[in-house]
């Protein structure tokens, strides 16, 4: 049997056309087998790799002819020789545990992504690949977009993963950016249903406290709405006070607070990605119905589902109709929404806000904790604080390139 040889050929210089196609041409000639191949592009500047193994005999010639090749496209080249054994061990590590770790801010600096990657060396975590989701950063901070994000292909077992969960939050907190850790899957890939908590979630306000204010209870209802979102009380009991004070209120009020509602940045971006790519959408609501429904017909929400008003001649009777949705009947009915539509509960996302939600983001594929309280981030699997509700696209793997004008715009 003749004998082989294993040789990673790397190209650094200035990108130019039909580079890789001359480079490869060359190792088809020769009859050599590409056992791996990758290529970035920074700047103009190529970084290509390509790993190949051919006959030891005619090894001289192929690396002679890819010289010249080089030194006439101007080109630098390096051959590395790779033993049989570094190579099985590196096909060894194919089978480990892959994670995608997402950095996402208003801004990212070299601080925030050495910071992440020393906490990934401590985990004896590799990192396998790099790449920028959000475009490329003008100078003038004027035009630049309102997020930055980067993306992490990491390889292997973490550790210990809640210490480095633990570590991510805390780190996030620090220099204020968001960082999502999640496993690398063909559900991560295949999300088909998102559904929104409403208030200050898809919108910066609770309507019931904009309700209270109104009736003239507003300093009561945001108290108790606060220890609620906090979970320091029942939510259902709370629900039932909050309502209770709103006794009287003229039903005229909610037409014009509707049509005010606060929508949280990034919202109608998401929305319309999400749905032309084939998102399934719904709001499951602890506030009330007219309000969801205002939203649901404004951006064409395929489902909602909320609390509604008792009203009796024009006026609250301070006293609601069926069931409450609280953070269990949320869960119930995303699991439902899902079976109807014959959707993995993997391939689902939730996002909200408060401690009513944690039953829905846990029950998710991805449970995403939206400028949320403490105690709803330490529980949650991802959070996002420091942008736009749209910054889910980059947890979800969407590159702003993908991101057409047409699709946003249309």
């Amino acid at each position: 049997m003749e004998k082989s040889e294993i040789i990673l050929l790397n190209i650094n210089g200035e990108d130019k056309p039909g580079l890789t196609a001359a480079l490869t041409e060359i190792l088809a000639r020769h009859g050599a087998f590409i056992l791996d191949i990758g290529q970035s592009d920074i700047h103009r500047n190529l970084s290509l790799g390509i790993l190949f193994r051919s006959k030891t005999n005619i090894s001289g010639e192929i690396m002679k002819d890819l010289l010249f090749k080089a030194y006439e496209m101007d080109v630098n080249v390096r051959f590395t020789p790779i033993s049989d054994e570094e190579y099985s061990n590196w096909v060894g590590l194919q089978g480990k545990n892959r994670y995608i770790i997402t950095l996402l801010g208003r801004i990212l600096t070299a601080k925030q992504i050495a910071a992440v990657s020393k906490i990934i060396a401590e985990q004896n975590l590799n990192i396998d690949n790099i790449v920028r989701l959000t475009g490329r950063i003008p100078l003038d901070e004027k035009q630049r977009a309102p997020q930055s994000c980067v993306e992490l292909s990491v390889r292997g077992t973490p550790t210990d993963r809640q210490q480095m969960q633990q570590a991510f939050l805390e780190l996030a907190s620090t220099l204020n950016f968001d960082i999502s850790f999640q496993e690398e899957s063909m559900f991560r890939r295949m999300r088909r249903l998102i559904c929104f908590d409403m208030d200050s979630t898809l919108i910066q306000t609770e309507v019931i406290d904009e309700l209270a204010e109104r009736a003239g209870v507003g300093s009561q209802v945001k108290t108790i709405t606060e220890q609620a979102m906090q979970g320091e009380i029942d939510f259902n009991e709370s629900f039932r006070q909050r309502v209770k004070l709103l006794k009287g209120l003229d039903v005229s009020v909610m037409k014009e607070i509707a049509e005010n509602l606060p929508i949280t940045e990034g919202v109608d971006r998401l929305v319309k990605v999400l749905q032309k790519v084939g998102f399934k959408t719904a709001i499951l609501s602890g506030g009330f119905t007219y309000f969801g429904n205002y939203l649901k017909d404004k951006f064409g929400f395929d489902y909602m589902y909320a609390n509604e008003l008792e009203i009796e001649n024009g006026k609250l009777t301070g006293n609601y109709l069926g069931d409450i949705v609280d953070g269990k009947r949320k869960a119930e009915l995303l699991r439902l929404i899902a079976q109807v539509e014959r959707i993995d509960l993997r391939q689902t996302v939730a996002v909200g806000d408060g401690a009513n939600d944690l039953p829905m983001l846990g029950i998710a594929g991805l449970g995403i904790a939206f400028h949320a309280k403490p105690k709803v981030k330490r529980n949650a699997g991802q959070s996002l604080s420091t942008v736009g509700i749209d910054g889910i696209l980059y947890f979800l793997g969407y590159k702003d390139s993908m991101l057409d004008s047409e699709i946003i715009n249309s």
